[in-house]
């Protein structure tokens, strides 16, 4: 008797640490927010103003996003950030407000772990404006967009975490009443926060 009411308490007691341990990971059904800061380089761009290549500075802006898991190991996201305003070598600067659709591979999803990666690949778009001393027309943008990131629980819905975004982004432009056709400006992006998880 004391032998099985000994199993049955063990047992109990490795149930619901696994369980409690378990509400920290990623799983299907999961409902996610992310808010925090990250900085937007744009230093690999490539276009020219008047035959003078142009490089452009980094920003840093409030970037957020929003989940769903439909399964333990996949779910889809949307992101995007405040409009980045970065100098275009004192010709004033260029603004862009990206939008970006995921699909997410969290291979330790649905597993006992606190530490929670991440993958993504999926679409971006971005739309952009001008404030400048030439003339500078640049349309929006679509192109290819992907994220790693790791995700630590430090309470049952609540993680912080780390990630970065690439995006092709290679609008066409028209600068000082050319056709200066694609300018690629590609921005790699590095960011902080947390996440709330329903």
């Amino acid at each position: 008797m004391k032998t099985a009411r000994m199993l049955g308490a063990i047992t109990l007691l490795t149930t619901t640490a696994f369980g409690a341990q378990s509400a920290l990971a990623y799983q299907a059904g999961d409902i996610y927010v992310r808010a925090g800061f990250e900085k937007t380089d744009s230093s690999s761009s490539t276009f020219k103003v008047d035959s003078k290549k142009q490089s452009v500075d980094d920003d840093i802006v409030f970037g957020y996003g929003a989940g769903y898991l439909f399964h333990n190991n996949f779910g889809v996201e949307l992101n995007g950030s405040q409009t980045a305003k970065q100098e275009l070598s004192g010709h004033g600067t260029i603004e862009s407000t990206p939008v970006n659709l995921m699909l997410n591979y969290f291979p330790l999803g649905g597993y006992v772990s606190r530490i929670q990666p991440y993958v993504g690949i999926g679409v971006n778009y971005t739309n952009f404006d001008t404030d400048s001393n030439f003339d500078a027309d640049i349309d929006d943008s679509w192109g290819f967009a992907a994220q790693v990131g790791v995700d630590l629980s430090i309470a049952e819905n609540i993680l912080v975490g780390m990630y970065g975004h690439y995006a092709e982004v290679d609008p066409d432009a028209t600068i000082n009443d050319k056709d200066v056709g694609g300018i690629e400006i590609d921005p790699l992006v590095i960011g902080a926060g947390l996440t709330y998880r329903f």
